[in-house]
């Protein structure tokens, strides 16, 4: 089998094993975000994209480090510069009873541009795809305009959903393919109707708000799964989640405060954690005139100008946000992929804290009195989340930037920012492929729906050189050369100030004794991650 280079990692995974056994063939999970949808393909945001690969598999699947590995593709290897075929297995069957093949594959890329509404859409791991073909039911080619060297990495994020009975011809196309029908809705996959997938988990009920409860798939072709029934219950405060994870109402909760760690330790419980590729950031929004949440401007956008941008970031102290609001259990960032992934870079080090220089450099703007400002924030999606924000709100106000934080619920949150009513906000992005092309592609590229390009970049940053390094890495089929260009590409944007890093997050769960649960780069909560002890 040929496969794309595994992707370097900068994780120390801590293993947590208790020794005792596990009580019951139910597991309950407390989750500190909740999916949007039950729809693989709605929204590409990592509570989604988790919840996904227990109902969905992909052609490709990552293991906890984000090394490459086989699922529902045995093997695939590149034919030419821009040919990619695939075996695909045998004998899979979905929940339904139906049979996988190669049709269901490209139903499922035809199905991912028409998605109605998503707020961060899937084509960006669809986008190099130009070809696709089936000579048999179980080998499938893919054509890409170019070399292309990320589509296997990329395919892991594209959950395969079951084709219609009737669809049996599929004629693939950018423009829209040919004999796919009608595609079906988001609303479908949450009811349950169209949650059809060869996972090893099936979907009973989604209940927004209150429960995601999934059973096995007793047909599932892979290793059966540890537990009978999955119930993932949302609760966004740290405190009641904690709480319900004490009482025994939950046997593993993600994501706990860290000023709790030691008091779950010490009433008897496991912690696991491990850095992760998820950077916590601040985007900017450098195309609007006047910018929503900005006062005392006359109108002007001052966040256009670098030296704004640069004054904001040199008024942020990360090493005490790291110290004091993330109790040490983060790290400084300097660029959006942590130090010893593919495309970070050795050298990439956090801005430096200067709020006499920021000062200079606002007055050298034209901002000598500074301006107003409104911070855009989830308070239930990441670590600590409206907690920095604020202490960022208050580092601004010493160089005159007097800022206040707009804190809502992640779900809110999001529709707010893909509507565009922030200046600026915080956000964090983790890198499902693995490498600084993921970051780059999503937050920092121009817009460009055709490319698959900016998908997620809210700030509409815009650089046609930086663009052009990003388009260059992605047809370099060598490692080496397609790393120095994302380096380059990174360390362009980061001059740049295209986007404000922050720290990256170190991610605890905490478990009842009895279990075994590992940690994943991705910071994915998965069932399948959690064991009972004796096995």
């Amino acid at each position: 089998m040929t496969t794309s280079r595994a992707p370097m990692t900068a994780v120390a995974v801590i293993l947590a094993v208790s020794a005792g056994t596990a009580g019951a063939e139910e597991l309950t999970i407390g989750l500190a975000a909740e999916p949007s949808a039950m729809d693989p393909h709605y929204h590409n945001l990592g509570p989604n994209n988790a919840m996904s690969e227990h109902i969905f598999d992909s052609l490709v699947e990552q293991d906890a480090q984000q090394r490459l590995e086989p699922q529902l593709a045995e093997s695939w290897k590149p034919v030419d510069d821009t040919t990619w075929e695939f075996e695909l297995r045998q004998g899979v069957k979905f929940s339904d009873g139906s049979d996988f093949d190669a049709q269901d594959v490209m139903y499922t890329v035809c199905r991912v541009p028409l998605v109605e509404e998503s707020p961060s859409s899937f084509t960006i791991y669809t986008k190099a795809i130009a070809g696709m073909e089936a000579p048999d039911p179980h080998t499938l080619i893919i054509k890409t305009a170019g070399p292309y060297p990320l589509l296997p990495t990329e395919l892991v994020s594209v959950g395969i959903i079951s084709a219609p009975a009737d669809v049996t011809d599929i004629s693939f196309s950018r423009d829209g393919c040919e004999g796919i029908g009608e595609t079906p809705k988001t609303a479908q996959f949450n009811s349950g109707e169209m949650a059809i997938g060869t996972g090893p988990y099936k979907l009973v009920s989604y209940t927004p708000g209150d429960r995601i409860v999934l059973e096995r798939n007793d047909d599932y072709w892979g290793e059966e799964a540890d537990w009978d029934k999955v119930t993932f219950r949302p609760i966004t405060s740290d405190g009641p989640r904690v709480a319900a994870l004490l009482a025994g109402d939950v046997d593993v909760i993600e994501k706990p405060a860290i000023q709790d760690l030691e008091r779950i330790k010490s009433d008897g419980f496991e912690v696991a954690q491990g850095l992760s590729n998820r950077v916590i950031y601040l985007h900017m929004d450098q195309e609007a005139e006047p910018s929503p949440g900005i006062s005392g401007t006359d109108g002007k956008n001052p966040l256009k100008d670098i030296r704004v941008r640069e004054a904001l970031s040199k008024a942020i102290n990360r090493e005490a946000i790291v110290e004091r609001i993330m109790g040490g259990v983060a790290v400084p960032a300097g660029e959006l992929l942590p130090p010893g992934m593919f495309g970070s870079r050795p050298d990439a080090e956090a801005d430096t804290y200067d709020v006499e220089r920021a000062k200079e450099l606002l007055t050298e703007a034209g901002y000598p009195d500074g301006f107003g400002l409104v911070i855009g924030s989830p308070n239930d999606r990441y670590i600590n989340d409206e907690k920095i924000a604020q202490a960022v709100a208050q580092m601004f106000a010493r160089i005159g930037v007097d800022s206040e934080v707009d804190a809502v619920t992640a779900s809110t949150f999001f529709s707010r920012r893909n509507n565009y009513e922030f200046s600026l906000y915080l956000a964090g992005w983790g890198s499902g492929t693995g490498e600084m092309s993921s970051p780059l592609i999503a937050l920092i590229a121009t817009p460009d729906k055709d490319k698959g390009m900016g998908g997620t970049n809210r700030g509409r940053y815009s650089n046609p050189e930086l663009d052009a390094l990003i388009e260059q890495a992605l047809g370099t089929v060598d490692d080496a050369a397609r790393e120095k260009l994302l380096q380059q590409a990174s360390a362009l944007a980061m001059d740049d100030y295209a986007i404000l890093p922050l720290h990256f997050e170190v991610t605890p769960w905490a478990y009842r004794e009895g279990l075994v649960m590992e940690p994943r780069t991705d910071q994915a909560t998965l069932a399948m991650s959690v064991k009972p002890a004796s096995s």
